[in-house]
């Protein structure tokens, strides 16, 4: 996807000449020389308004109940969303904060824009099932280009958040389990929001969020308290983070949860200890929604004025939402309680990334082609081939692809019409009226004399009247039954979280109730999380995992259920066989005793589809590992090989996962760890080797308490396909 140029309104469009020729102004100075001359010009009022965000056209709904703030031109920062008119917003507010303000500061724009702009690719947890972050990196490139047209200098993107149990509805907006995958994407999202430069068209600032563990939020409950030591929140949560900020991000977000006692938009040691001071990142860190007022409900801070103390101590620069720095800000600086120098770095930070991204030589976006564009081909072409790469083909007893004698199909199911659920929570201005459903694609794409009957049979949330007889009738008149089932938009994402994995309303019914007809069943899932199958999938010949894959994810569902697109999606994340089994995951520690002692009695300890599962159309063969030596040294490589050949008769796309184990450390370690992941095209028939260069201190090497890294002698196991081989690290 090839960036379009987009020209920016020149400076010279807005009227500042009292102050065009200060320093400040001048691009050709260092940043840090031109925000040192600005801060040294500013009132502490007009630094105070620097470090607050509103919203001007938020539609988010667990925001709407929030005050409607007045749009004063002096402030840092607003939120944009929702409303058509996102670019004439805002330049209209841009025009009032460089004309009517005594130093024509120009305002950051930022707004959550996730997956997509108006073309809407897959959700962020189907992406990771591509295993490409090249394919990532473009997606955003892609979202970037439409976004800044649009006048959005920023997006609150990558959602890097480390989770492993599925009841919490943003697990969707996460790269799934693994903190080595998650931090490749986060590098790959980063560079493709962000591009080489972000005064260039075309790229906007990401913001790495929620910093951090707020996927460990207590039974998967949004908002609530996360328990995590000091040992999991390094080897966890940490790491995408980390290679987040070295892949450049300009910004941060705070997160909701309360850290083991220290809320995280309140907590001097990760936001200033770790960040700041261990990995030196220089951007702005923003708050999450009403985050300082929320210190107050957590139990954190007795009123606004001691919740704005506190998260602008610890390290948090823009206040979103609520108001507390501009509203208590002078009264705490007046009685010592928050210093000027640390009011002047916020502000700094805020106007650093203004000047990063051109904005002062720039501050208005010019209409062009892309600003309110209906999706173009290449974009809808782009999008189809990313949602055919997410999904994930997890049972197949022969049933797929679709044979060429079957001649009538029933697409049973209350998503089989429902364009609209395919695009996911936050997804911009994608529409639904634009979206195809998968009944659209599938009549549009079946060959010629095939028939098909298409029934809702009940809706998702069974507060309609149920029609099993029609979905009854279509399937006992069908040779092949497509049973579209899962979750709508809003049933997973943010405020979202389940109880329980099982399928809402009636449809494990529907699904038993077609099953029993006994024609081939397949079950084409669309949701934003794993969904428990326990009672259906036994019944079922094929289990395909469509996920929410955006604004082409009907017709690539279609071809891969026609065979028109061998599959090639790998799970990201565990998929348990009940809800009960959370929290199950690849990375789990080794058990105290062997065998099923201690385990559960009513239900197996293997979760139903494990991490980097996926199926294809095709067979793939893995030889044995080759090592090119035993023992590895500090400061040495060791190169794992291993062949896959494609034995199969279509041609096929692999991905070789390769997985450390340390059978006996001084801190116990990970069953298994992923380390490295590498993909390649496999004609039939073919061979590829696949290799991984092993760095020990990189890849073998492990993190203490406080986050020091160790690495120890001894044996290690390698693991990738069914194959493991064993070397030796020696110090």
């Amino acid at each position: 996807v090839n960036r379009i140029a987009v020209s920016a309104i020149s400076a010279d469009t807005v009227a500042v000449p009292s102050t065009s020729s200060l320093p400040y102004r001048q691009s050709a100075l260092p940043i840090e020389q031109r925000i040192a001359d600005l801060i040294g010009r500013m009132t502490p009022e007009e630094k105070f308004d620097q470090l607050h965000q509103c919203s001007a056209g938020d539609t988010n709904p667990n925001n709407l109940a929030s005050r409607a703030d007045e749009l004063r031109p002096t402030y840092g920062s607003f939120i944009l969303g929702g409303a058509h008119s996102i670019l004439e917003t805002r330049n209209a507010l841009q025009r009032r904060a460089v004309n009517e303000t005594r130093l024509g500061i120009p305002a950051l724009f930022g707004a959550d824009v996730i997956h997509g702009f108006r073309v809407i690719t897959p959700i962020p947890l189907a992406q990771a099932c591509c295993w490409d972050p090249a394919l990532v990196q473009r997606g955003c490139a892609m979202t970037a280009e439409v976004t800044r047209a649009q006048g959005i200098d920023w997006t609150f993107a990558p959602m890097v958040d480390h989770c492993v149990d599925a009841r919490w509805g943003r697990i969707a907006e996460t790269f799934g389990e693994s903190p080595h995958a998650a931090g490749v994407y986060a590098a790959a999202s980063v560079h493709g929001f962000q591009g080489e430069d972000l005064r260039r068209s075309g790229s906007i600032a990401a913001c790495l969020k929620h910093y951090v563990a707020y996927g460990a939020s207590e039974g998967g409950r949004d908002y609530s308290y996360t328990e995590v030591s000091p040992q999991t929140l390094w080897e966890m949560h940490l790491p995408s983070f980390e290679a987040g900020v070295k892949a450049g991000a300009r910004s941060l977000m705070s997160a909701f949860n309360d850290l083991s006692g220290v809320p995280t938009s309140a907590n001097h040691y990760t936001l200033t200890e770790i960040l700041r001071r261990r990995w030196n990142f220089s951007g702005l860190v923003v708050s999450d929604w009403n985050a300082a007022l929320q210190l107050i409900h957590q139990g954190f801070a007795a009123d606004e004025a001691e919740g704005a103390e506190k998260m602008i101590n610890a390290g948090v620069d823009l206040d979103m939402a609520d108001g507390l720095y501009r509203k208590h800000l002078a009264t705490l600086l007046a009685a010592g309680r928050v210093s000027l120098a640390r009011v002047d770095e916020a502000v700094g930070r805020v106007l650093r990334l203004k000047f990063e991204l051109g904005l002062f030589e720039h501050p208005l976006t010019e209409i062009s082609a892309l600003a309110g564009a209906v999706p173009t081909v290449p974009q809808l072409d782009f999008a189809e081939e990313f949602a055919a790469r997410s999904i994930v083909l997890l049972k197949n007893k022969g049933a797929l692809p679709l044979a060429a004698g079957v001649k009538r199909v029933a697409l049973i199911g209350p998503l089989a019409r429902n364009g609209g659920a395919l695009l996911g929570s936050w997804a911009q201005q994608g529409r639904a009226d634009e979206t195809p459903s998968i009944h659209d694609e599938l009549l549009a794409r079946l060959p010629v004399g095939v028939t098909l009957t298409t029934v809702a049979g009940c809706s998702v949330d069974g507060k309609s009247p149920d029609d099993f007889a029609s979905a009854l009738s279509a399937a006992n008149a069908a040779e092949l039954v497509i049973l579209c089932l899962g979750e709508e938009v809003g049933m997973s994402g943010e405020n979202a979280s389940r109880s329980t994995l099982r399928l809402a309303g009636r449809q494990e019914e529907l699904a038993l109730a077609v099953a029993a007809s006994g024609k081939p069943v397949v079950l084409v899932l669309i949701s934003g999380r794993p969904i428990e199958l326990q009672a259906v999938e036994g019944k079922m010949a094929a289990v395909v995992a469509a996920w929410q894959g955006g604004s082409r994810a009907g017709a690539a569902i279609t071809d891969i259920l026609l065979g028109r697109r061998n599959p090639s999606g790998r799970l990201s994340v565990t998929w348990p066989r009940a809800t009960g089994q959370i929290p199950i995951h690849h990375n789990m520690r080794a058990r105290a005793r062997l065998g099923q002692e201690g385990c559960y009695q009513d239900i197996p300890t293997t979760p139903l589809y494990e991490f980097g599962h996926g199926l294809s159309y095709t067979q793939f063969v893995y030889s044995p590992i080759r090592l090119d030596r035993s023992t590895v040294a500090p400061g040495g490589t060791l190169t794992a090989e291993v062949t896959v050949t494609n034995t199969g008769a279509r041609d096929g796309l692999e991905t070789v996962f390769w997985f450390i184990r340390d059978p006996a450390a001084s801190i116990t370690r990970p069953l298994r760890d992923l380390k490295h992941f590498e993909q390649g095209s496999i004609p039939a028939g073919a061979s590829h080797d696949f290799r991984f260069v092993i760095e020990p201190q990189r890849d073998l090497a492990f993190p203490d308490r406080e986050g020091r890294m160790i690495l120890e002698a001894g044996e290690i196991q390698l693991y990738t396909g069914s194959q493991m081989e064993r070397f030796n690290v020696t110090l």
